[in-house]
């Protein structure tokens, strides 16, 4: 289950996993050099369904070391659970968390606003990183790119 078409396949850098939680999950896998590889937003019937897809999806990439799980609960556990088995690096945040570092207090007065820039923003990491170009982007997609770009510059994978 890639992201997409996949350019960190091959990668030998590091790889970091950003995802915003849900039935409905973002999904944002930067290299460490801070590049943005790939992105995507994918829809979970169930929990367990989203159980059943998790090892292969963090299989997508064999450098896969960090990853940043925003959103808590028994769908977070999940996630840390297989990343755990496959002793990669996890990271639980919250929106509050990074959004100060990457939005305005003016962004961040409502849920809406903040989903609302997050789109902005994130189309702006896409069009410098080497992901293709969006025929469309979901707001979840969209955060967990903001996500793993304060991660990378979190860890000191790249300079702010």
């Amino acid at each position: 289950m890639a992201l997409q078409s996949d350019p960190a396949k091959n990668t030998d850098k590091a790889v970091l996993l950003a995802v915003d939680i849900g039935l409905r999950t973002g999904l944002a896998a930067y290299d460490a050099s801070g590049d943005l590889l790939v992105y995507a937003s994918r829809h979970f019937a169930s929990p367990g369904r989203l159980a059943k897809g998790l090892w292969a999806m963090l299989g997508t990439y064999p450098n896969l070391t960090h990853l940043v799980l925003e959103g808590g609960g028994h769908i977070a556990s999940l996630w840390e659970r297989t990343a755990w088995k496959k002793q990669i690096q996890v990271m639980r945040i919250t929106a509050e968390t990074w959004r100060p570092d990457l939005l305005t207090s003016r962004q961040r007065r409502s849920g809406r606003e903040a989903k609302r820039t997050a789109l902005v923003k994130a189309r702006e990491i896409i069009a410098r990183s080497t992901a293709k170009a969006p025929t469309s982007l979901r707001h979840d997609a969209a955060e967990a790119i903001l996500i793993g770009h304060w991660a990378v510059t979190h860890l000191g994978w790249v300079q702010r």
